[in-house]
């Protein structure tokens, strides 16, 4: 039975490099150990799960998408996390909530039934944009209480922090939490770990969570390979649209990126079947990322948040002409 399976929610903004940190984590992985990963996303469509996506035995990736962990009576939270669980039966887990959410939220729900005793949540850890930071960027309330309540702060993307500016950021990160990296690049022994309490006689087979919930758009299927499926919703912190197509559909990497100059997005994150292959991306306010290879195949994503709602057939049919096949 597994019970006070080790649980490190790993929180932040939008952009700040969460799923980059899970990813370098990831990496140090004891051959010995079962990992499962939970990602949450405010958009339908689902792409943090693709961007973590590698070929590798011993890590279960789930995700949760449509909004916040800790929002719509937490059902999809409750069901995803149980099936996740009993699937994977992991030695460690790590969950990674949307950065338009509320973490604290999702840590209270976390130290109730049915997770108690079931989970041993570790201290939380905040993924913060050091460079957003420098330039004094304000964070939204329920990200700016996460960061005061954070055992651990990382202080990604700090190659371009002057010293005086990381002395003045360290003074108001008190009691030496602060972390300063570039990529999501620290050490597992860097985690913030809490000691173990006793072993409660709840386990992950007693969870009575195993219920039925309508399925997500993005466990639909195409009627016809060059069509995508699209979903849009709007929701406290932006407006966002996806799409999902055939894994035979294949796209020009060079008009992509025209397309993303030609939007004002807040975000943009992708999996694409290219020409030179399959190649992600990600990036934030605006600012055209690098493209990386990727090992996803199952379809081609591409998500899109914006701060109002767009026209979204405009966007459809921008996004057609990126399409070679």
């Amino acid at each position: 039975m597994l019970q006070n399976i080790p649980t490190h929610v790993i929180a932040g903004p939008l952009g700040a490099g969460k799923t980059s940190l899970i990813r370098q984590l990831m990496a140090q992985r004891p051959a010995a150990e079962r990992w499962a990963v939970l990602v949450n996303e405010f958009g339908q469509i689902g792409l943090d799960a693709a961007l973590l996506a590698h070929d590798q035995d011993g890590i279960a990736i789930a995700e949760v998408a449509g909004g916040c962990l800790c929002c719509v009576n937490g059902m999809p939270f409750q069901v995803g996390l149980g099936r996740l669980l009993r699937k994977a039966r992991p030695d460690r887990l790590f969950i990674e909530p949307s950065g338009l959410g509320h973490p604290l939220q999702l840590l209270d729900q976390l130290s109730r039934a049915p997770w108690l005793g079931v989970l041993s949540v570790q201290p939380l850890v905040m993924v913060v944009d050091a460079q957003a930071l420098a330039r004094g960027e304000p964070l939204c309330e329920a990200q700016q209480q996460t960061l005061d309540a954070a055992a651990r702060v990382v202080l990604n993307k700090s190659e371009a922090v002057d010293e005086k500016c990381k002395l003045l950021i360290s003074k108001e990160i008190s009691k030496n939490r602060g972390l300063w990296t570039n990529h999501g690049r620290i050490a597992f022994q860097q985690l913030p770990i809490s000691s173990t309490g006793e072993i409660s006689p709840v386990s992950v087979d007693n969870l009575a969570v195993d219920i039925d919930i309508p399925s997500r758009p993005t466990g639909g299927l195409w009627t016809d390979p060059s069509v995508p499926i699209c979903s849009a919703q709007n929701g406290e912190g932006g407006w966002s649209i996806g799409w999902r197509w055939h894994p035979s559909q294949r796209f020009d990497a060079q008009r992509l990126g025209g397309f993303l100059e030609a939007w004002a997005w807040r975000r943009a994150k992708g999996v694409i079947h290219s020409l030179e292959g399959w190649q992600s991306f990600n990036g934030l306010n605006g600012t055209l990322p690098d493209w990386q290879s990727s090992e996803w195949r199952r379809d081609t994503r591409i998500e899109l948040i914006f701060d109002q709602p767009q026209p979204q057939l405009a966007l459809q049919q921008a996004l057609d002409e990126c399409r070679v096949c």
